[in-house]
């Protein structure tokens, strides 16, 4: 699919729903280096309403729970 072709994940907060069928998504992935390396027991994540933090924790659960037949499918 083209870029062109691509639509917005409007009201989709499933992570890899929007990787699976190809939606724009805007890399997040320094959000998972910047938690990492904070050290915080406790991150609270405060943004207004329809900000995505639904879609950032979905993200974060897809990264965190790669398996070794997901490794194999992106090499």
């Amino acid at each position: 699919m083209s870029d062109r072709n691509k639509l917005l994940p409007l009201g989709i907060s499933d992570f890899k729903k929007i990787r699976k069928e190809q939606y724009y998504f805007v890399d997040k992935s320094l959000l998972i280096r910047d938690l990492l390396n904070s050290g915080a027991e406790v991150t609270l994540l405060v943004r207004p309403r329809r900000f995505g933090k639904t879609l950032n924790m979905s993200m974060l659960k897809a990264f965190f729970e790669i398996s070794d037949e997901d490794t194999a499918q992106y090499m």
